[in-house]
This record gives structure tokens, sequence and C-alpha cells, in this order.
């Protein structure tokens, strides 16, 4: 009579690169509350959260419990909400883009007392940067309230993130989440790449 044999045992599967590193200096620091259990038993990062798209870094002896220092490396927050639809994230780049280039005229200050010339010939700002500066500000109009419009420029011109104006505003980071997300949608109709949804 032949022994029975046992089914195998299912093999864990192999981390992401890097991610083992992250969740050794977020356990040598404290910030476990950015670790989930996996189904193997395994400490993993809390996949889907902003919490787990940021970096740590130790920097000298490479271990955060001995004095290694450890840095945060910025995310960005059209980056890291990982519940933006592509249609939102493309908007918010978008309107990011505008400011920008409406933000780097080779404007110089000068005098009250100095002569201007009327003409655009080899002065004034670029029709391209006046261009980016009236498409900025149409989508600013078309965010319409000054709450939802606080947001989207904090997190996409100002490069902002959500905990931080949380708490600024005093409001709960889920709250300033949804504003930015009603926000980057009305970007998104502006832009025409997503269709209004109508109501009722």
């Amino acid at each position: 009579m032949s022994k029975k044999t046992r089914p195998a045992k299912p093999q864990a599967p192999k981390l992401p690169k890097g991610e083992a590193e992250q969740v050794r200096i977020r356990r040598e620091i404290g910030h476990d509350f950015a670790l989930r259990d996996d189904a193997f038993g395994r400490k993993r990062l809390a996949a889907g959260t902003l919490e787990a798209a940021r970096v740590y870094e130790v920097s000298n002896d490479g271990c955060a419990a001995t004095g290694g220092i450890v840095r945060l490396r910025a995310i960005d927050a059209l980056v890291g909400i990982t519940s933006l639809s592509r249609q939102q994230r493309e908007a918010g780049l978008r309107y990011r883009e505008d400011f920008r280039c409406s933000q780097q005229a080779d404007v110089k200050p000068m005098r009250w007392t100095e002569r201007i010339d009327g003409g655009r010939e080899g002065g004034g700002i670029a029709d391209s940067v006046l261009d980016a500066g009236r498409a900025y500000a149409a989508a600013t109009r078309a965010l319409g309230h000054w709450e939802v419009a606080a947001v989207v420029r904090q997190v996409c011109c100002a490069d902002g993130s959500l905990k931080r104006l949380s708490e600024q505003t005093g409001e709960g980071r889920n709250v300033v989440t949804k504003l930015l997300k009603v926000g980057l949608d009305l970007l998104a109709v502006h832009y025409g790449m997503m269709m209004r949804r109508r109501v009722g």
C-alpha cells in the first residue's frame, strides 16, 4: 500500500524589489501602521495606499535603529493616490503644465520711470506663455468653488501633500481627497477628457 503524498505547500511569491528594505526601515522606526500581514504571515506594505507609495531612505550605517538618518522622499499626490482615475490624473498633470508654462515668462522688473515700447517685436511676453496663462485661468474658473480650487492648486501647482492640507484646513484627509477628486473631475470635463455626468 503506497503512502499518500501530501499536497505541496504553496510557496510564497518573491517580494517586489525594494519592498523588503522598505518594510525593514518602517519596522525599525515604528512606522508599522503602513504594514499588513499577507497570506504567508509576512509583513508587507499596505498596497494601494499613499503611505505605501512613500519611499524611506536611510543614510550613514544603513540602520535606522542605531542612529542612521531616515529621509522620506516626497511623493507626488497625483502619482501616489492610486484611487485616481486615468482621466483625473491626466487632467491634474495638464493643469500643472499650464500653470508652470504660464510662470516661465522672462519678464524683468522695470522702473516706473522707464519708457516702454508698445510694439511686440523683440520684447514682451512670449505668446506661448500668454496662451498657457489663459488656459490656466480658464481651467481655474472651471473648478467653480473656491475650496475645490484651493485644494487642486495646492496639489497640482504647489506640490502640496494631502496630509499637510488636511492639517492646515482642519478637515479630515478623506474630505480633502474628495475635494481633489471633484476638482480633477471638473478639469477632466473642461479639457474634454470626460463627459459631464447628468444628475437625476
